[in-house]
């Protein structure tokens, strides 16, 4: 009788971590929890998103050049 519990108790370990693997790599299950879920928080872009962040790339640049001139004038000075 110890040999057939065993065994038992032995398909029981091993089942549940390959249903669970099973169950959450289904299409269907990743779509609908997995997909959704990235979508919510890293939306598609959009052209007035796009032209913002184009914006504000341009004007820290200028801002740069424009630190970059000075500390280059004042070297210049000394």
């Amino acid at each position: 009788m110890g040999v057939k519990i065993e065994i038992f108790r032995m398909m029981v370990y091993l089942s549940f971590p390959v249903a669970m693997f099973w169950i959450s790599n289904q299409a269907d299950y990743f779509e609908e929890y997995i997909v959704k879920r990235k979508r919510e928080i890293f939306p598609p872009d959009e052209k007035m998103q796009r032209k913002a962040l184009e914006d504000f790339k341009e004007r820290m640049r200028i801002r740069k050049e424009q630190k970059m001139l000075k500390q280059m004038a004042l070297q210049a000075e000394d």
